[in-house]
């Protein structure tokens, strides 16, 4: 009668642990999905055509592009140089934005501020805008990856 009753127990203390253990494994998951964030690739194109003609872009202006699955920000600056980036902030990904008024690169999400060569100047940003390459061919222009 007492090894029934021990292997009673033995079931009963099994399933009990089990269901602790998978109690603690389902309130776990999630916050170390949440605490790690997937690794998310970068574009696999290497160049993109823009839509407008360099005549068409005043000085000291900015415009976003589709970059592959990501935004790019494509800037005249005010002595008429075209420069390219990511629109894609370095400290929480937020889409960047071109100020005219105060001639930088700003992230409305946390005021992080990029001067015109893409290099975190002020805000929470870790590092650099990823800079891109423009080349002007006649009325076409071409943004590729590296500088």
């Amino acid at each position: 009668m007492e090894n029934v009753e021990n292997s009673r127990r033995g079931v009963t203390l099994f399933l009990l642990w089990s269901g602790f253990g998978a109690l603690v494994v389902s309130v776990l998951y999630p916050i170390v999905r949440y605490l790690v964030p997937p690794k998310i690739g970068g574009p696999t194109i290497s160049s993109v055509p823009i839509p407008w003609k360099p005549a068409e872009i005043k000085a000291n202006s900015g415009r976003l592009f589709k970059f592959g699955s990501r935004p790019g920000l494509l800037i005249k600056t005010p002595a008429g140089e075209l420069r390219a980036f990511g629109a894609t902030c370095t400290h929480l990904n937020c889409t960047v934005q071109y100020r005219e008024e105060k001639q930088d690169i700003w992230c409305a999400c946390h005021n992080g501020i990029y001067d015109l060569n893409g290099k975190n100047i002020s805000g929470p940003p870790p590092r650099p805008l990823e800079a891109y390459k423009v080349n002007v061919r006649g009325e076409q222009m071409i943004v590729s990856k590296g500088v």
